[in-house]
Parts: C-alpha cells; sequence; structure tokens
C-alpha cells in the first residue's frame, strides 16, 4: 500500500517529465531531420527512446535489461517478431536493435496527435496500417517488406496484433508476418521475448508500480531454410511462449 501511495505521489511528475520529452524530442527530430536529413533524424530518436528509458530507471526504480547475447548478421535484413505488453515495447525493441535501424509495424491511429512517436512514424521509415482496411493495410505491409529487404533495416512487429495486459501471449495473428516474410525473402528472422512490461500498465498507468523489472531477450534466430513461412511464424511463436514458460 505504501509503495502504491509512493508513486501516485510521484505520478504527477513523471507525466510532466514525460511529456515535455515527447514535446522536447519532437522539436529536435524535426530540425534534425530538416537539416542533417535521415542519419541526423535516426540519431534523435535514439535519444529519445534512451530518455524514455532512463526516465523509468530514475523517476520509478524500474530495472531494464537488455539482452541480446549474439552477433546479428549483417548481410540481410531483420524481421523481429515480439510479444506485447506495453508502450514500452517499442523504446526497448529500439535500443536493443538500435545498430540495425529499427522500423515498426504500427496501428494507423497512431500516425496524428502524439507528439514525437507520430512523427517519427510518419518520416522514419515505419509503416501504419488500418487493422479494418485490407486494401490499404496489405499493400502497405508488402511495400513495407520490400523496403527492409532493399535496406537490410530491422522491421519489428507484434504478431499478437494487441498487447497482453496480463503479461499472458495471445495467440499469433500470422497474416501481416506472412506478408513481411514473402516481401523480405532473405530477412533473418529473430523471435524477442519481452517480461514484465505489462505491469508498468497494469492499473492503466493510474499509477506506474514502483520497481518493475522489465527485460527484453532477443532469441536465436530462426533457420527459414527448407520451411513455409507458416512454420516459420508458429516456430517464433513457440520460441517465445517456451522462453516465457507459458
Amino acid at each position: 500500500m505504501l509503495r502504491k501511495i509512493i508513486a501516485w505521489l510521484i505520478l504527477p511528475f513523471f507525466a510532466l517529465v514525460f511529456f515535455l520529452l515527447l514535446l522536447i524530442f519532437h522539436v529536435i527530430q524535426v530540425v534534425a531531420r530538416t537539416i542533417g536529413g535521415y542519419e541526423a533524424h535516426k540519431k534523435s530518436v535514439d535519444w529519445l527512446l534512451a530518455a524514455l528509458l532512463w526516465q523509468l530507471r530514475l523517476m520509478l526504480g524500474t530495472r531494464i535489461t537488455l539482452n541480446l547475447p549474439y552477433e546479428l548478421p549483417t548481410n540481410c535484413p531483420l524481421i523481429v517478431v515480439s510479444n506485447h505488453q506495453s508502450m514500452y515495447d517499442i523504446p526497448l525493441l529500439g535500443i536493443l536493435f538500435a545498430d540495425r535501424h529499427p522500423k515498426y509495424v504500427s496501428k494507423i491511429e497512431l500516425a496524428k496527435g502524439i507528439p514525437s512517436i507520430s512523427y517519427n512514424l510518419r518520416h522514419g521509415g515505419s509503416v501504419c496500417i488500418d487493422r479494418k482496411d485490407a486494401r490499404q493495410s496489405l499493400p502497405a505491409l508488402k511495400a513495407f517488406g520490400e523496403y527492409l529487404e532493399a535496406k537490410h533495416y530491422a522491421g519489428c512487429i507484434f504478431a499478437e496484433g494487441t498487447r497482453s495486459r496480463d503479461g499472458q501471449m495471445k495467440p499469433f495473428k500470422p497474416q501481416g508476418l506472412s506478408i513481411l516474410l514473402k516481401a523480405a525473402p532473405s530477412a533473418a528472422v529473430i523471435p524477442v521475448a519481452i517480461e514484465g512490461s505489462w505491469e508498468l500498465a497494469r492499473y492503466n498507468f493510474k499509477p506506474i508500480p514502483l520497481g518493475v523489472h522489465v527485460r527484453c531477450t532477443a532469441l536465436p534466430p530462426i533457420n527459414r531454410t527448407g520451411k513455409t513461412n507458416e512454420q516459420i511464424i508458429h516456430e517464433a511463436e513457440q520460441a517465445i511462449r517456451n522462453f516465457l514458460r507459458q
């Protein structure tokens, strides 16, 4: 009870700092992209994501463990397949795969109205899809996969389609991921297991619990040789479930 009371007392200051970070880095992104182009914009986004994670550490005592225990292949794109627990999953993946220029599959609603976040989704190479409109989403995903294939960037997708509010994985929705696999045939498929992130949002951020331990672990790449896309997707889902003991 005492920890929850302290969390409530911290919440207004945390929210203020959070939105100030988004506003400040929105301006930084616009200036960086205007003056320095893609590379400067990408660097400003890296700083934003790091700042958001450091805010959790410093203000709420959140412990963050990022684990990439092997060298990523450099001669191909990456398709990063992760479970989804909270909005903080994006900075976790963004920092873990920063060297590979991570891009995201996002719902179209996030592309407008959110300082920093919406600007990066529109101008940073990510794809925003309307999940209710296949005529928009399917071609957009195909073009996104081709973009990853050409640039050798990392494309991050939350294959459950929506976040888990209790940490229990939902079944993967294979359609979007299957399109990416077809459009980026040389991509290495990297399953990623996220743990503890859901606890940050367990009270819908009212308040945010103190001292949560969040872990983000890159699992071994899936060998695509001789496998159908359906088999690859199933293997990625099972790898994450097994790691999470679900």
